[in-house]
């Protein structure tokens, strides 16, 4: 190691695997030389961090945005340690020098304080608080730097001793030796015994029980947390400044963290990836539950079980109720202690760390959650920085750290959707079902406490079916609603309308939190649900599923059929919760905003089944408000970022000064020549183009759209991407299409694709329409490519890449403006009319609608052009894209080259030559 740095130090120019470039006084390490665009990248965006602003960066896809991101803000980190550091040693020095002079007081001190008299006192007083402040901050930096120098050695001691690693195998097999021989003795003597006789439910049952619940009037004061979020008191070290990454998938976390390994500080940085439970967890009897909310209440349920003490009540019955505590056997402190270090010493992506915590067996959801303090960069999904309660409980500090949010261009709709809930009225019945049943099942052994909170929340879900008009002890779908219908409420005015106001729904929410009420009761529908013996009281009787059982707990003449519950069903791979109690908690806990930050949408339907209940988040800034107040700064960035105003007012207009907020859009490194965008306002037969509702639907603008794209396909090479506004209108072109015969045409030039509607389909149909297009450049022949009818908003519009041949021409039919029919966006559009100032002379509204659209234009036409040598044209069909305030929306790169053609010819003639002449330069690469 070199001599001044220590482990985990990042790296400076000199040691960069690569260019080192200046942008004024700042170094950027770089593994190559970057392009000017990526040096006024990282110069904004380090200037952005030092001056703890907000920075909303735009970067197009192809401009190496990641890179330039890591680079930019590692440096900035690297330089904000290094003159911690100084300060810190600047502070110890001087501490030390004022040591030496107290030891030698003169005379003449002492006689000029006895000369202040009282007039000196104040002073002395003053002086003597600055120095106690003074000694405060040394002592305290005299810990963090023992801390430190113990956490770079013991870091430094695993990356590169291999005996100590060993070491810790040898204590995991150990220890499951010793696991395996003290459950063997445990079998050998429950056989000789025999069992208990006294013993009333077996051992599995037993756990399905809810535990004693005290609320918080009746813990004292600075009681402990959560014993599973408590086990880490020796863990409890100085976060160090860091940046928390983020993004919205798995996949593209995983590619930024490989981002970071190719970069010059992949191998100093001190990374951590999180992720879920559903992602983390490799205990398969976990695993298998599948639903997020199962898993989570499972994970912690075994916690408890392995941490909590026996409860009075459970010590005095003794033998006569055994209590079976499951416990996970990767949840080991010593091995989640080495999976922390690990993690530390060398970045690692979350295959990665799932790969080493299945080796050394421990859990990487706990161990990666301990690396937090120590870790310079951590990486993690949308959802657990940008909800509060997921934040606390992963144990992420943002106080004074620095946030970056990449592929923010859906943030404002990211945290309205995480904030939001609904549920069903089948669901609503069958959660009320569910619990009465275990109710009665388990009253005899529910403490008084229980029994209130489950009575209070069957009220809950009776009141709640009330006001869909229905009744929970009758079937939901025999239930017919006499006019179906929407109709939305403030928070306060759907309370008192349900009844239900006067019930505390913080309290309720804790509860459910606390108790894992969702998990229990999950496990008893999963108990009785399939045909099995129930007990009841005195008698034992063969029950073929829960619905029977429910019967024989309320028999009588006049009783209907029982309800029956929905089935856990998958939907494109993802499985459904069994129990709808989860769900419910979600919407009472949304139920607990304040009253004019959202809306409650009861949503009639047939049947009180399908009718639903939808709380609508009104005013993400709220939420997003505690990010930005903790934190020291926060950059927002993303491919396409236009338009800006959304975010401006909408997220960050009431949590920061408009003085904070800092702008940066940087251009394309493709050659100017390379794009071809062009706003057509009319077709070959000099129909104008514009597919407004009204007119879209018309058979003579349908066919001009056609004859567009037969003209099309006769001069681009490779695939044509063709966006409709929906999937409803593109089945109706298509179908018109087809019985006018144009398909027909159109498959002699190119082979027709449509996007499905079931994402697991997506994959095979790209994979196809890749090979259509790959086989006719190498053969040859009338077929030129592929045409792929695709939707905005689809599953190909974000996040699919039509780099090269893929996507030589991106079309956009209409404009893609969204529903102003529905409930949610007039009363988004009410809300925003109210609390937002018009803006250039338009009402807030129409600008959402606008730049709504927009946001969905630009994230579709941005699929083409990927990288420095790609080339794409992009067909803008209809000529309303020719008006100021929607031409203005266009990113900068794209907006600056686009042309405005009035007529078709000039439109076809310059596209034409376009693609002639890339096919001259970039030969078979165009072809």
């Amino acid at each position: 190691m070199e001599p001044g740095r220590g482990a985990g130090a990042l790296p400076g120019t000199e040691e960069a695997a690569g260019a080192a470039q200046g942008k004024g006084r700042v170094n950027f390490p770089f593994p190559y030389t970057p392009y000017s665009i990526q040096e006024d990248f990282m110069a904004k965006l380090y200037d952005v961090l030092e001056a703890g602003k907000v920075g909303i960066f735009e970067s197009p896809t192809g401009t190496g945005k990641s890179l330039s991101l890591i680079c930019g803000a590692l440096s900035w980190l690297r330089d904000f340690e290094e003159k911690k550091k100084q300060e810190e040693a600047r502070l110890l020095a001087d501490e030390h020098n004022g040591q030496d002079k107290q030891q030698q007081p003169t005379s003449c001190c002492v006689e000029a304080s006895n000369c202040q008299g009282s007039v000196g006192e104040l002073d002395w007083i003053t002086e003597f608080l600055q120095k106690k402040e003074e000694k405060a901050m040394v002592d305290r930096l005299k810990e963090e730097h023992i801390r430190r120098k113990k956490r770079e050695a013991r870091l430094e001691k695993i990356r590169h001793n291999v005996q100590f690693k060993y070491a810790s195998k040898r204590k995991r097999l150990e220890d499951e030796e010793t696991q395996r021989l003290l459950q063997l003795s445990t079998e050998i003597l429950s056989t000789e015994l025999g069992s208990d006789v006294l013993e009333q439910l077996d051992h599995e049952e037993e756990e399905l029980i809810l535990a004693e619940y005290e609320s918080d009037e009746e813990k004292k004061v600075g009681s402990r947390l959560d014993e599973d979020d408590d086990d880490d008191d020796d863990l409890e070290e100085e976060h160090v400044t860091k940046i928390y990454y983020c993004s919205r998938t798995h996949s593209q976390l995983a590619q930024f963290v490989h981002e970071v390994q190719k970069s010059p500080f992949g191998e100093e940085i001190r990374l951590v990836s999180l992720g879920s439970r559903q992602n983390l967890c490799v205990n398969e009897e976990v695993r298998h539950l599948g639903a997020v909310q199962l898993i989570n209440d499972r994970c912690m349920e075994m916690q408890k079980n392995k941490h909590g003490k026996k409860s009075e009540g459970e010590e005095s019955e003794g033998k006569k109720r055994r209590v079976s505590r499951a416990v996970c056997p990767f949840y080991s402190y010593e091995q989640m202690q080495f999976l922390r270090d690990e993690v530390l010493v060398k970045v690692k992506d979350i295959e990665q760390l799932v790969a080493l915590s299945k080796e050394i067996k421990a859990c990487p959801y706990y161990g990666s959650r301990y690396a937090i303090p120590a870790a310079q960069l951590v990486v993690l999904p949308y959802q657990m920085l940008l909800h509060e309660s997921t934040r606390c409980a992963s144990g992420i500090k943002l106080k004074d750290q620095v946030v970056i949010i990449d592929e923010a261009h859906n943030l404002i709709d990211t945290i309205t959707c995480i904030y939001s809930a609904e549920v069903r009225g089948s669901q609503l019945c069958c959660a009320h079902s569910q619990l009465l049943q275990y109710m009665e099942r388990y009253r005899k052994r529910l403490k008084a406490k229980n029994l209130m909170y489950i009575k209070q929340i069957l009220y809950l879900l009776e009141r709640l079916v009330s006001v869909l008009g229905g009744n929970v002890n009758q079937n939901p779908n025999a239930q017919s609603i006499s006019q179906a219908g929407t109709e939305l409420k403030s928070i306060n005015d759907f309370l008192f309308q349900s009844q239900i106001d006067n019930i505390n729904l913080f309290k309720i929410q804790r509860y459910c939190e606390k108790s894992l009420i969702s998990r229990k009761l999950f496990g008893f529908v999963e108990r009785y649900g399939a045909t099995s013996v129930v007990k009841t009281n005195k008698e034992k009787q063969k029950m073929a599923g829960l619905q029977n059982f429910l019967l024989t707990l309320h028999q009588g003449p006049d009783k209907e059929a029982a309800i029956q519950c929905p089935p856990v069903e998958a939907e494109d791979g993802q499985p459904k919760m069994a129990s709808p109690l989860m769900q419910i908690e979600g919407f009472l806990s949304a139920l607990t905003n304040a009253n004019q930050d959202g809306r409650v949408i009861l949503n009639w339907q047939g049947t009180v089944a399908q009718s639903s209940l939808k709380f609508l988040l009104l005013n993400p800034a709220v939420h997003f408000a505690k990010v930005l107040k903790e934190c020291r700064a926060a950059i927002i960035a993303g491919g396409t970022m236009q338009p800006v105003s959304d975010f401006r007012e909408q997220l960050l207009s009431c949590a920061v000064d408009v003085g904070r907020v800092v702008e940066f859009s940087c251009g394309h490194v493709i050659p100017p020549d390379n794009i071809l965008p062009i706003i057509l306002c009319s077709g070959p037969s000099n129909q104008q183009l514009e597919f407004t509702y009204q007119k879209r639907d018309l058979p003579q603008m349908m066919d001009e759209m056609g004859r567009i794209l037969g003209n099309l396909c006769n001069v681009v090479p490779g695939g044509v991407v063709c966006f409709f506004p929906s999937y409803e209108y593109e089945k109706q072109v298509y179908m018109h299409w087809e019985r006018i015969g144009l398909l027909t045409r159109l498959a002699t030039k190119k082979k027709i694709f449509q996007e499905p509607k079931r994402a697991n389909q997506v994959e095979q149909v790209l994979s196809e329409y890749a090979k259509c297009i790959k086989r006719c450049s190498q053969v040859g022949g009338h077929v030129t490519g592929a045409l792929l009818f695709s939707v905005v908003g689809g599953k190909m519009s974000e996040g699919i890449n039509f780099s090269d041949d893929l996507g030589r021409c991106v079309v956009m039919v209409g404009m893609p403006y969204p529903n102003i029919k529905s409930p949610e966006l007039q009363e988004k559009m009410a809300y925003l009319d109210k609390t937002m100032p018009r803006s250039a002379g338009q009402p807030p509204s129409k600008m959402l609608i606008e730049n709504l659209c927009m946001k969905a234009v630009n994230q579709s036409i941005g699929r083409a052009i990927r990288h420095q040598k790609d080339f794409a044209s992009i067909l803008l069909v209809d000529h309303r894209y020719a008006r100021p305030s929607v031409f203005n929306k266009l990113p900068q790169w794209i907006k600056e080259r686009t042309e405005i053609k009035p007529a078709f010819g000039p439109a076809f003639a310059a596209l034409r030559k376009f693609h002639q002449e890339k096919k001259s330069c970039y030969g078979s690469e165009a072809s």
